[in-house]
């Protein structure tokens, strides 16, 4: 699937014609077979849904994924909705941009060296995502699984007895417990925590290989991109178990070395006499992509100077492939996110059109945004809530919509979050909820997997909309056809009242601290502790790890970490990134005090924390 340059000129000539002549009267062919654009009404209907969600779940806008042309249709789409009900746009021209990440690719400079021989890059070796750009010639050391763990009842030390400093470090893939699946070792056994550990050790580098409980057919790993991309600051090498045996010189195979660790549960390890020469190189590829942000300015005295945000991500996983979040990574084909989350743009349209037809009445002021990047780490809301347009100590409230098209037709509920973020929030729910043929679920938490949890870790009381996860789910079948158009439109016709009672009521919400974090899906295997905040997921510098929430109760909170502080060590060992983060808590027990270095407004702070 492809943009041609006519739908793009075809675009810009509808957009101009609604400028111009305040109706659309073109008609998208390869978009909707026909079906025409009609200039709306101030109500909120069924067909000016499918109008909103048809378009932004096109096959032409594959996928709108950050930085793409489909991206950016999908951004001006919207910016200029905003505009034709009557917004004020915000930022540059109604765009807020900021950078993301999209991929990591070989660079040239990729080569290894061994007995005089050069390996064949993606055939023999190939980079690891989170490899440093660097050189290093150096003997090899074997270390087994390239574990170090001394927590409860597992202890395990594949580097006791070997020295390898500066060296290159040789470790197998996996775990000795392949076929356990509820095994204590899964939670050390990552990639990425075994460079941590080696890094630690001051080994110059780190190979991975896989034995033959991994792959069969000696294949190197597959290419995945973290969304949250950082190096782990040593080079980082897979190699065959072709090569690998090579370098190991007559030593045991690899295949032999596994089933020895994994038959008697004890570590392997040796100095290997090979000298192996290797350059590494990856380019991060960034892209610019945009939140897009307008206002409807309220008509009180003070309180216009107070805000309601109504937001959703209009951004997705573009042609899917692994590392993008596909639930069918194998599958490469257009993800139109019709769900997740077109339907939840088109509330926010269609509210905005609405609400400006009321604006008379609106005391407080209301910002649309439809964040971008928000499938990548909630990057477009974080962005916002470091970067706002606005003072954050000037939003009374946060309403978020994600995926709210496909309500069941039979249990027919209404998943509603952050429903203990604000003293009086319950009772405006209760009194609005009464009479409405819906049911509904309450989740008091203000942190989840959406763009709320960035207001919420800015203590802005929070609600967020949403009607459950499904089959089609960040799959290639979340299509517009699939919607309930019908039970959206009611859901937004349930909302609107309780906007109008934020946005003119005299009292301003109360922010209450409603429960823990509940970013699990971020938190790792294993975790016995946690110190209580919510990950700065915007922060690329690879200089530390940015808090963007604290967790009352928890223990940062008690220590007195604030949002904005930078993590750059636990127990004196360095906290580059998320990735080092998560390492360092594995190794850490309930009830133990541990130093935590911060950065705050530039200058260096050290924490004891209670865990």
């Amino acid at each position: 699937m492809y943009i041609c340059t006519n739908f793009l000129s075809n675009y810009v000539i509808i957009t101009t014609m609604i400028k111009y002549t305040k109706v659309i009267i073109a008609v998208f062919g390869v978009l909707f077979s026909g079906m025409l654009f009609a200039q709306s009404t101030n109500d909120i209907t069924v067909k000016e849904l499918k109008e909103h969600v048809y378009f932004l779940a096109s096959d032409s806008l594959v996928g709108r994924k950050p930085g793409t042309p489909g991206g950016k249709i999908a951004a001006e789409y919207i910016r200029d909705q905003f505009i034709e009900n009557g917004l004020t746009p915000m930022g540059e021209d109604g765009f807020q941009y900021f950078t993301v990440t999209t991929s990591v690719e070989p660079g040239k400079n990729n080569k290894i060296e061994f007995n005089g021989v050069e390996a064949i890059a993606d055939v023999d070796f190939k980079p690891m995502p989170f490899t440093s750009n660097a050189e290093l010639e150096a003997n090899v050391v074997f270390a087994g699984y390239g574990m170090e763990i001394d927590h409860d009842s597992l202890v395990w030390n594949d580097y006791e007895g070997l020295d390898v400093d500066g060296r290159w470090v040789m470790v197998l893939i996996g775990d000795p417990e392949p076929d356990n699946d509820t095994s204590l070792f899964i939670s050390y056994s990552g990639t990425r925590d075994k460079a941590l550990t080696t890094r630690d050790k001051k080994a110059g580098g780190i190979i991975f290989v896989s034995g033959i409980n991994i792959s069969k057919d000696d294949e190197l790993l597959a290419n995945t991109f973290n969304r949250v991309t950082a190096s782990a600051g040593i080079p980082a090498i897979n190699i065959t178990r072709a090569l690998a045996d090579s370098i190991l010189g007559g030593k045991k195979s690899i295949a032999q070395i596994e089933k020895d660790i994994i038959d008697s549960k004890k570590s392997i390890g040796f100095s290997v006499p090979a000298t192996l020469y290797v350059s590494t190189e990856l380019e991060r590829v960034e892209v610019e992509t945009q939140n897009i942000v307008a206002v409807i300015e309220g008509n009180d005295t003070e309180l216009k100077n107070e805000y309601i945000v109504i937001g959703a991500h209009y951004d997705h996983l573009g042609m899917g492939g692994q590392g993008s979040g596909s639930r069918m990574p194998d599958t490469i084909a257009v993800h139109n996110g019709a769900d997740d989350n077109a339907s939840g743009v088109a509330a926010i349209i269609e509210l905005a059109e609405k609400l400006n037809s009321e604006k008379s009445n609106l005391r407080r002021s209301i910002i649309f945004i439809a964040f971008g990047a928000e499938e990548m780490g909630l990057l477009g809301s974080q962005f916002f809530t470091s970067d706002s347009v606005i003072a954050m100590g000037d939003i009374v409230a946060m309403l978020n919509f994600d995926m709210i098209g496909r309500m069941d037709s039979t249990k027919r509920t209404l998943m509603i979050g952050g429903t203990g973020t604000a003293e009086q929030m319950e009772a405006i729910l209760t009194e609005y909820e009464e009479g409405v043929n819906i049911n509904f679920s309450h989740s008091p938490e203000g942190y989840g997997a959406s763009d709320h949890s960035s207001f919420y870790g800015s203590r802005v009381p929070v609600l967020f909309f949403f009607t459950g996860a499904h089959q089609d789910y960040h799959t290639p079948l979340d299509d517009a056809d699939m919607i309930n158009y019908e039970s959206e439109k009611e859901i937004i016709d349930f909302t609107y009242p309780i906007i109008m009672n934020l946005a003119t009521r005299d009292d301003k919400l109360v922010y209450k601290e409603a429960g823990p974090s509940k970013q699990t899906a971020r938190s790792g295997r294993g975790l016995k502790v946690k110190l209580g905040i919510m990950p700065d997921f915007t922060s690329t510098a690879n200089d530390g790890l940015g808090v963007g929430g604290v967790t009352a109760g928890g223990p940062a909170y008690i220590a007195g970490m604030l949002k904005g502080d930078k993590i750059v060590a636990i127990e004196g060992m360095p906290i580059t990134n998320i990735y080092d983060y998560m390492a360092r808590l594995k190794k850490l027990k309930p009830g133990q005090r541990v130093s935590v270095d911060i950065i705050r407004n530039g200058e260096p702070h050290i924490m004891m924390v209670l865990l």
